[in-house]
């Protein structure tokens, strides 16, 4: 796969996000660290359709449920600041690696504009990963 230069990559899963920016040419891809910004996982609603309204607040609630509604709310908070960047016209090419649950729910928040600058969506859990590694991954 070719990825241009200026391309950025969101790495994802249900607690971590990463963003990188190719700085390379298309060919060679060389992946250089970009901040990431603080988000806040509170849109809870995106789980929620899977677990009564009485549960998600109960002290006694299942600790795996909370951690499902908390990775829900995490990578919509991702998607929603994904949107705004491409809506803002700072992202212009988009390449988004998440293990598949994360990127399923992602999807259910893309905007019109972010598929359409969208060039890959990969169903891997790479958070953590030295950039290399990802870029390996990418070419496979």
């Amino acid at each position: 796969m070719l990825l241009p230069h200026g391309t950025v990559f969101a790495i994802v899963d249900g607690e971590n996000f990463e963003l990188y920016r190719n700085s390379g040419m298309e060919a060679s891809p060389q992946l250089t660290a970009m901040d990431v910004p603080d988000l806040d996982g509170t849109n809870f609603s995106a789980g929620a359709k899977d677990h009564d309204k009485i549960s998600r607040f109960q002290a006694g609630a299942p600790k795996d449920r909370l951690d499902k509604l908390e990775e829900a709310a995490h990578v919509t908070a991702v998607a929603q600041w994904l949107n705004g960047e491409v809506l803002g016209h700072r992202i212009d090419k988009l390449v988004i690696v998440a293990d598949p649950r994360s990127l399923g729910e992602m999807r259910k928040h893309y905007h019109k504009q972010l598929e359409n600058v969208l060039l890959a969506e990969i169903p891997k859990t790479l958070t953590g990963r030295p950039a290399p590694e990802i870029v390996q991954v990418l070419h496979t």
